[in-house]
């Protein structure tokens, strides 16, 4: 399973968490979807904390709608009042009838192929900026001392584009919680770390969860630290690795085409699904989204509509 569809991760995001199961008519299970419900004053929001997750082959997309549908009624039956937009490591194939929906995507490595074959996947140009961070005394490291000055940085990369970080208690709740399914690795040069990564994983999928770097890294610190990851992972016997979360046609020279571009040249494959919402309380939503528009300017789903002239229309 997902390391993210797992009860220790659940339960250190939300006291109210969960897993909806799809059953067919003979009563098999034909797969799951973990949830958790955030609380308001009078407001329950569901969040997906993964995709969903089939337990059986042949589950095709109109059995995964059929099941979403479902979802959403049921839902609607325990009081929810809306269903926000799942976090980037979820990438679902399809939406319920009546969501507000965007395209979203991934880049995921195969680490089922030999190391030799993933090194030639690599971009020319980061093969050279790997090989540049060694000779620099680039060092990757990993280990749980690091915690800390992972945190430090992960939160002064988010606060240079302007936006805030999890509390450090409860970045560190999380990551004990996910006990030994999260690994922490930072690439060091003389006892000054240049980047980090926080990875949550499973035999399922490995995730670059949360990453950063200082200011003015040494050249090719990251694409070392990533190299190594994924190798890392490989021996661990993880089957991909997830970049988890890239747009779909970002606009050309902006920093998503950025990440786009610097996350594909580490050889994976952009797989491509979508980002969705559902009203199930049209008063409630509309103030949700109100709110967002003026806090971020909107909602993932929100601004990529927006960025393909898409209308908001709130659904019954």
């Amino acid at each position: 399973m997902p390391v993210f569809a797992s009860e220790a991760f659940l339960k250190s995001v939300s006291g109210d968490y969960g897993w909806i199961g799809g059953v067919d008519g003979s009563g098999q299970l034909r797969c799951i979807l973990p949830y958790t419900v955030i609380h308001k004053p009078g407001v329950r929001i569901v969040r997906f904390r993964g995709e969903t997750v089939p337990l059986v082959s042949g589950f095709e997309i109109e059995e995964e709608k059929s099941f979403l549908n479902s979802t959403v009624e049921y839902l609607k039956g325990i009081g929810a009042d809306m269903i926000i937009p799942a976090s980037n490591n979820s990438l679902f194939r399809t939406y319920p009838d009546g969501a507000l929906a965007a395209p979203y995507g991934t880049i995921i490595n195969d680490l089922q192929q030999p190391e030799e074959a993933m090194w030639a996947g690599v971009a020319t140009d980061f093969r050279q900026n790997i090989r540049k961070a060694a000779k620099n005394g680039v060092q990757i490291k990993r280990g749980k001392e690091y915690l800390d000055s992972c945190y430090d940085l992960v939160a002064e990369t988010l606060a240079r584009s302007g936006m805030k970080f999890r509390s450090r208690d409860e970045f560190k709740m999380i990551l004990g919680n996910l006990g030994e399914n999260v690994e922490i690795f930072v690439a060091e040069v003389e006892g000054a770390i240049q980047a980090c990564m926080v990875a949550p994983f499973s035999r399922h999928t490995a995730y670059d969860w949360y990453s950063g770097t200082c200011e003015k890294p040494v050249r090719g610190a990251m694409h070392a630290l990533l190299w190594e990851s994924l190798v890392h992972f490989q021996k661990r016997g993880a089957r991909k690795f997830n970049f988890t979360g890239v747009r779909i046609n970002p606009e050309k020279g902006s920093k998503q085409e950025g990440i786009l571009n610097f996350k594909m040249r580490f050889g994976g494959n952009l797989v491509q699904g979508y980002m969705w919402k559902y009203s199930l309380n049209r008063l409630k939503f509309a103030a949700y989204s109100v709110a967002m528009r003026l806090w971020l300017g909107g909602d993932v789903v929100d601004l990529e509509r927006g960025k393909n002239g898409e209308p908001e229309t709130v659904a019954d």
